[in-house]
């Protein structure tokens, strides 16, 4: 039996209630799920990429989803991670026309180069505006990002940024 692998990629920088989101809705319909984060050497994140990663299984861990883990990729195609992985879908969520309008061209190079293909989940109306560079500028300057990021995000923004 084949096991049913896809992979969620995103910088996570930091990870939103609406990532949860799209990696819950993708723990429930394939057996596997690799949330892979992304770490572009050229910027600098707010967290680093071993920060990320413990946000995020912390956040999977709470939300009792089993099935999903975290990995770490740099400097490679993504698609060259799924072959190496066994993976056969990349799961992104879309928040609107933009996203689609920037996701769409990727999604056909990747099936191009190696057959993964893409699929798109609508984001969640209630966090079609969040992005963590939203969040990360909201925080900086005070604002007040709860209830679009979980509270042990929200307490290291704060903490990273001097707010708290």
């Amino acid at each position: 039996m084949t096991i049913r692998r896809c992979v969620c990629p995103g910088s996570y920088d930091p990870v939103t209630l609406g990532h949860l989101d799209v990696i819950r809705r993708a723990a429930a319909l394939y057996d596997e799920v690799v949330v892979a984060v992304l770490h572009n050497v050229a910027k600098k994140g707010l967290f680093t990429p071993q920060e990320r990663l413990e946000m995020i299984r912390a956040e999977v861990q709470d939300a009792g989803l089993g099935n999903v883990r975290t990995v770490e990729f740099t400097g490679r195609l993504l698609v060259d991670v799924c072959v190496e992985m066994g993976i056969q879908a990349i799961v992104k969520g879309l928040r609107g026309e933009t996203d689609y309008s920037y996701e769409l061209p990727m999604a056909v190079m990747n099936r191009r180069l190696t057959g993964v293909e893409t699929l798109f989940l609508p984001g969640d109306p209630a966090f079609s505006q969040v992005s963590s560079s939203l969040m990360k500028e909201v925080a900086r300057f005070g604002g007040d990002v709860s209830g679009l990021v979980s509270d042990r995000v929200h307490a290291a923004l704060t903490e990273r940024l001097g707010q708290g």
